[in-house]
């Protein structure tokens, strides 16, 4: 397999409980990728699923060699998943997308035709329908702008992890060494041209959405602290604004006193203001211990995922073992076997 030609296109598709969606999703990406001429693989990222979705995976490989597999040693994220996938593409342009069919492969097309333009970078950009929920289309529009205003990369609405990637930058990404993953937002940190494809979010084919509230709300705020030091400095200025306000109120009692102006002291006032004093500490340091704490994660340089087995593919590590070795996000022990 390593003297074969490298494909031009590769689709890396992170999985999690995905066995009812993968047959279907390879069957849609043939009929339309195989019109176009051009030598393609699927890389599916098995992020430690506990279903059917391994054995799937190695049933296409045995139908179709470029059906290619990585299954990684437990659940590590999403993102994890994705950067794995990545990590095994050896295409000249790579192309990620969900296992759902929530992206749909008939927008493929469109990204190759802005690639071969010269694009580097093709984002899609979700038009929400009215099956999408109020509370949905809401707390997405909410993360983008909250995002992009204390991050200074601007995210759009609707712009999720089905892009397409030159091999140029898929490169450089792969040189990324940080534990907190938000590759949305590390695309748009490197640059290089880009262009932007609207697209109508299909609906689920197969299982339940893997993405609890819980999940987006731990996802959102890796993303935010992995690219901003706002939520500190929003401390400092919050820390004084709230300290000048208490030297004014004992600016205000010492003068009353020395005054002799009437006065009655109040329990609830003073406890009052104690409570939002000491409630606004416990905040700020809540908010210095998670930048604490990523800053232990990070400086531990444990692998951001681990592999169990690999079908039909090579470790990355051959091909950009600069950006990878160097990066410490390898997780890829080079004595593992292959899986033909």
């Amino acid at each position: 397999m390593r003297n074969q030609a490298l494909p031009e296109i590769s689709v890396v598709i992170p999985a999690w409980n995905e066995e009812g969606n993968l047959e279907r999703l390879h069957e849609k990406l043939a009929a339309v990728l195989d019109p176009l001429g051009l030598s393609w693989e699927l890389i599916v990222a098995d992020d430690g699923s506990s279903d059917g979705t391994w054995r799937v995976v190695v049933g296409l490989n045995g139908l179709d060699t470029r059906v290619k597999g990585v299954r990684l040693s437990r659940n590590f994220g999403h993102q994890a998943a994705l950067l794995a996938g990545l990590a095994h593409a050896s295409g000249r342009a790579v192309i990620s997308m969900d296992a759902d069919h929530q992206h749909p492969p008939e927008v493929i097309p469109t990204l190759i035709d802005e690639w071969r333009r010269g694009t580097l970078v093709v984002h899609t950009i979700r038009v929400d329908g009215p099956e999408q929920g109020f509370l949905k289309r809401t707390s997405s529009r909410l993360f983008y702008r909250i995002f992009s205003a204390l991050s200074g990369s601007t995210l759009e609405p609707g712009m999720a992890d089905f892009r397409l990637l030159d091999r140029q930058v898929v490169d450089e990404l792969l040189r990324f060494p940080e534990e907190g993953l938000f590759l949305r937002s590390l695309v748009q940190w490197v640059g290089f041209p880009s262009a932007r494809v609207p697209y109508e979010c299909g609906p689920r084919y197969s299982g339940l959405t893997k993405y609890s509230p819980r999940r987006m709300l731990k996802f959102a705020w890796t993303a935010v602290t992995s690219f901003s030091l706002v939520p500190l400095r929003a401390a400092v200025v919050t820390g004084a604004i709230t300290s000048g306000v208490a030297f004014l109120a004992i600016v205000y009692a010492v003068g009353a006193r020395v005054l002799g102006f009437y006065t009655v002291p109040g329990w609830a006032s003073i406890l009052s203001i104690l409570s939002f004093l000491f409630g606004m500490l416990f905040i700020f340091l809540g908010i210095i211990g998670e930048y604490i704490g990523r800053i232990l994660v990070e400086v531990k340089q444990r692998p951001r995922f681990l592999v169990r087995e690999r079908l039909g593919t090579e470790p990355a590590v051959s091909r950009t073992d600069q950006g990878l070795r160097g990066a410490r996000g390898a997780g890829f022990p080079g004595d593992e076997p292959e899986r033909e």
